[in-house]
């Protein structure tokens, strides 16, 4: 399938790794093809433990095919970062939303279906569904 019509999504961590990591381990469950538009955006530009808004902004420009991007993220100021970018308005490609959804069963889900070619809407939901899952 070609990229062109594919949801990006962005995974908002604390930590680079974290954020590699569970990109990496979604893009390999969902196929590991390379129509898969995931990046991540983990830790401050130095390499510490936080959030950049330059990098998630740069993740979200580097995923954008014009079809949304999902960001999922991670912890509070995460969420507060994304927020933060997305009133500024000017920032984020068109179409980013920040999904509530468990990060590393969310960001699956919304990889796993984007991949499929589903839109914003279906993504977001699979990504939010992943709340119900249970383990015993």
């Amino acid at each position: 399938m070609s990229d062109d019509r594919l949801v990006g999504i962005v995974l908002v961590s604390h930590s680079a790794e974290v954020a590699a990591s569970v990109a990496e381990l979604a893009k390999s469950l969902a196929g590991g093809g390379t129509a898969v538009l995931v990046a991540p955006a983990g830790g401050t530009e130095g390499g510490g433990l936080g959030t950049s808004a330059e990098l998630i902004a740069a993740a979200a420009a580097a995923v954008d095919r014009g079809a949304g991007v999902a960001v999922l993220t991670d912890l509070g100021s995460a969420v507060l970062t994304v927020k933060a970018l997305l009133a500024e308005g000017d920032e984020l490609p068109d179409g980013t939303r920040l999904v509530d959804a468990p990060f590393v069963e969310g960001a699956v889900a919304a990889v796993v279906t984007a991949t499929t070619g589903a839109d914003l809407d279906a993504v977001e939901a699979a990504a939010a569904e992943a709340y119900t899952y249970r383990k015993v």
